[in-house]
């Protein structure tokens, strides 16, 4: 069969080597499509290697290569219609050694029959040539020839050939063309590989004659070949950070990098190297990592190191590409240094009894890193403070050490105190062989003329209760801590809240003045405190407190209750009750009680014990209801007792009290109270009443001059009538009757319009009655009432309403006014003995009432009954009323 294509491979480009071990460069390889495991594909020959060190690695794993530089398949390959491609390496101890790129192509396809025989098989002639390999930015001269495609058709035709595709009509442009008449392939400008790895043709052929394709399309691929053209590049910021003091192989950081060159090729094998002659770090010259070389790293000599780092490909040999950048290494702060003092020793004063004051400020340095924990400092007072006197603080802002006095101290015990600080840091020191710093601190004390002090604080005398007057029970002295003497030093008592002890002001004795009473709310768990002062010389002042332990004593005898139940049940039977007792004293004074009934006792009843305060009592035989007085003697553990008498009531009972008792009603002190307060208000109600009365009576003795009833009484209009000669006011009233005032009150129409009037609650017409000239016949008549109404109160109105006055004296010159005057008081003192039978009835109507229409013109206006309603007493406001009222209220005031 003849062959689909021949390829011819016009040259080969060598470069020369300086690999003292040499493989070729690349292999071409047929091999069937399927690879089953343990076939051998090919065997590498080596040249100028030494053989004991010869080393000869392969990167696909599919694949091994023996010592002899058989490839053999480790495990079933697949070939696809590209083939594969990987490398083999070759390398000794004599150099950095070389590389083979082995390139398996499918070979033609055999077939066998069922005997094992091998059969030509005869297929339709197809271009199928392997890739076409270019190296990349050759460098010419150009037109370069690369190949010869001919086609099987060209024995019986003549052909001419076209060729498409990428380098062709598609980028990159311009880089290949074909010879029409002889199909031979040229370059005429280099490739990037790392801008086209591979580049598609499509070759035609075509009849000469026909113009038609004498073949079917073939489809070419050019690899383009890597060359070493692109130095590696770092990635990433160089900038890393490692703890200073830190062990020799501590990771520092990873210098990583990339090259375009082709992976898997020695061209991008990359070797790191450290520029930096210090000698400080080292880097792994095929992973890239930076580790420190030394342990000695010293952040507070120097925080930072600029390091040179060089990275080159072809795995670091002389001709390979290389590029450098610096990587910055910082060193992180530990705590190594101590804080240190800036003086070897320190001094301070404080007054004798002064607290909570700042005494001295204690500077530090530190040579870690500021405001870290390795940096703020923690004192720690170390000795001295024993007693407490001191604290230390740091000062946030300074650092520094804030030493404080506390407690008191006192010049009489210890003129000086020595401390020792101890300057340390929040965090452990770490990396180094230092300690804690430690400075002496002398705090003098200054002497304060102070006020005596008591022999102690608090002292604590034992007393029994009911210990007699007048005993002395201790004494509580004390002494001026100047002098240590008690001499000039008054006592006295502050605090004593049942007053039971003095004190005695020259000698601080402790005697007692009133009865001691263990059992007082004043005594608090058998204590009793009092406080005493001492005073000096000089006015100054010291406290001190008396604790009193009040010892018990048997002055309380046990107590039962005065009254007790005793509940029958349905069936009348009498059951028992529980007698408790209480003893205030404590034991051995108290409890256990004993309870027993008196030699002369009825024997209606039993006792027996219960517990150790309480006894149950039962009658002794049958006993009807009622109420028992119950003789109980109850001595407690001492024998101390006293016949006592209960009261027992035997009832029956709902939830354990007497039902009659529950019934009954008892009257106790409230009770009483609460009745005798309502007769008590009844008694003041009446008062009140009989005072409103007389007042009352008296206004109506003194005002009431006529009429009386208080009723609405019909009055004629306000409106102009006949005017009243002025000089009827010096005229006899009988005179003045039987004139102008008689007529104009009888004739005048004063029975036309009418309105309901009265004032203050009496009858204008009182006034009238007043008049001599009216004969007897005429006052029984009025007394009757017939004419109180046509007659006396009309005149009354229109004397009153003309401002006219009425002199009484004129009464006591004439002696039938004077017969007048005692007829007209007979007639008032029966319409006052009628009021006061009529009760507060006779007041119903005494209320606001309308008005009929009274005319214009009216000065004064009309008066009603609510007139004086306001004030009795206050009639002020009758001034502002008119010149009518005026004359009103001189009739109508007391004389």
């Amino acid at each position: 069969m003849a062959n689909v294509f021949i390829f011819t491979i016009c040259s080969v480009l060598l470069m020369s080597r300086a690999e003292s071990c040499y493989i070729p460069d690349s292999l071409y390889v047929p091999v069937p499509q399927f690879i089953p495991v343990g076939y051998q594909i090919t065997k590498v020959e080596t040249a100028d290697c030494d053989i004991k060190t010869l080393r000869l690695t392969v990167e696909d794993p599919s694949f091994t290569i023996h010592s002899n530089g058989a490839i053999v398949t480790l495990t079933p390959v697949t070939l696809a219609t590209r083939g594969r491609t990987f490398s083999v390496r070759a390398q000794d101890n004599n150099g950095p050694g070389s590389e083979m790129e082995v390139h398996l192509v499918r070979q033609t396809v055999k077939e066998t029959d069922h005997s094992g025989q091998v059969l030509l098989k005869r297929v339709k002639r197809r271009w199928s040539p392997p890739p076409i390999h270019v190296l990349e930015n050759d460098k010419g001269p150009f037109p370069r020839k690369i190949e010869k495609v001919v086609s099987s058709a060209a024995a019986t035709h003549k052909l001419y050939y076209t060729i498409s595709g990428s380098g062709v009509d598609e980028a990159p442009l311009g880089v290949f063309s074909i010879d029409r008449d002889t199909g031979e392939l040229n370059a005429h400008k280099p490739v990037d590989r790392e801008e086209y790895a591979t580049l598609k043709l499509r070759f035609r052929a075509y009849d000469v004659q026909t113009k038609q394709e004498a073949d079917k399309y073939l489809d070419l691929q050019v690899i383009i070949d890597d060359m070493n053209d692109n130095a590696p590049e770092f990635q990433g910021e160089l900038k890393f950070t490692v703890p200073e003091r830190s062990s020799i192989g501590m990771m520092v950081g990873t210098v990583n990098a990339t090259d375009r060159d082709q992976i898997n090729t020695s061209h991008v094998r990359i070797r790191f190297t450290l520029m930096d002659a210090s000698k400080l770090f080292a880097i792994d010259p095929l992973t890239g990592v930076i580790t420190t070389a030394v342990n000695t790293l010293d952040r507070e000599v120097q925080d930072t190191h600029m390091v040179l780092v060089k990275i080159q490909d072809l795995e670091g040999a002389p001709n390979g590409l290389f590029s450098t950048a610096t990587a910055t290494i910082t060193l992180s702060d530990i705590n190594d240094n101590p804080p240190t003092f800036t003086k070897t020793s320190y001094e301070a004063s404080i007054q004798e009894n002064e607290s909570g004051k700042l005494i001295l400020r204690i500077p530090v340095e530190d040579k870690d890193l500021i405001n870290t924990p390795n940096w703020i400092s923690k004192f720690v007072i170390t000795k001295g403070n024993e007693d407490g006197n001191f604290r230390i603080d740091s000062d946030p802002k300074t650092n520094e050490g804030l030493l404080y006095v506390v407690k008191p101290l006192d010049y009489e015990k210890n003129k000086k105190v020595r401390l020792e600080i101890s300057a340390q840091n929040e965090a452990k020191l770490v990396g180094t062989t230092a300690q804690w710093l430690s400075v002496p601190v002398d705090v003098n004390v200054i002497n304060v003329d102070e006020g005596p002090q008591f022999s102690a604080p608090t002292i604590r005398i034992n007393v029994k209760e009911n210990t007699p007057n007048g005993t002395i029970i201790g004494t509580y002295t004390a002494k001026d801590p100047e002098t240590n003497s008690a001499d000039g030093i008054m006592y006295y008592k502050i605090e004593d809240p049942a007053f039971w002890i003095n004190v005695d002001r020259n000698t601080g004795e402790l005697r007692v003045a009133n009865t001691i009473d263990r059992e007082s709310h004043f005594v608090q768990d058998g204590i009793y405190n009092i406080t005493v002062k001492a005073v000096d010389k000089s006015s100054k002042v010291g406290l001190g407190t008396v604790i009193l332990v009040i010892e018990d004593v048997n002055d309380n005898v046990p107590k039962i209750p005065s009254n007790l139940v005793l509940c029958e049940d349905k069936d009348g039977k009498v059951g028992s009750v529980i007698v408790v007792a209480e003893d205030k004293d404590d034991s051995p004074f108290s409890s256990p009680f004993t309870f027993s009934f008196p030699p002369d006792h009825d024997g209606k009843w039993s006792v027996r014990p219960f517990n150790a305060t309480a006894a149950v009592l039962q009658p002794a035989k049958e006993l009807p209801r009622g109420i028992y007085e119950v003789p109980l003697i109850v001595r407690d553990l001492q024998g101390v007792g006293a016949t006592q008498m209960t009261t027992v009531m035997i009832c029956q009972c709902r939830d354990g009290v007497c039902i009659a008792k529950r019934s009954s009603v008892t009257f106790g002190p409230q009770a009483a109270l609460a009745m005798l307060l309502p007769l008590l208000l009844l008694l003041l109600l009446c008062l009140l009443l009989i005072f409103f009365c007389i007042t009352r009576r008296e206004k109506l003795e003194l005002e009431d001059m006529g009429y009386s009833g208080g009723h609405l009484l019909p009055s004629n209009t306000e409106a102009p009538g006949d005017e009243v000669d002025s000089n009827l006011i010096g005229m006899g009233l009988e005179q003045a009757l039987k004139g102008s005032v008689k007529g104009s009150a009888l004739n005048a129409g004063w029975l036309g319009n009418q309105s309901s009037s009265t004032i203050g609650g009496h009858g204008i017409h009182d006034i009238g009655n007043y008049q001599g000239a009216i004969s007897t016949t005429k006052m029984q008549e009025y007394s009757s009432g017939q004419y109180e109404h046509q007659y006396g109160q009309h005149v009354g109105s229109q004397l009153l309403g003309n401002g006219m006055g009425f002199d009484y004296r004129h009464v006591a010159q004439d002696s039938s006014y004077l017969h007048t005057w005692q007829t007209n008081g007979v007639y008032l003192q029966r319409k006052l003995d009628h009021m006061r039978t009529e009760g507060d009835g006779r007041y119903a109507d005494d209320i606001i009432h309308s008005y009929g229409y009274e005319g214009t013109g009216s000065v004064a206006g009309s008066v009603g009954c609510c007139s004086d309603h306001g004030d009795n007493d206050n009639l002020d406001f009758l001034n502002t009323l008119g010149p009518k009222f005026k004359c009103l209220a001189d009739v109508c005031r007391k004389t």
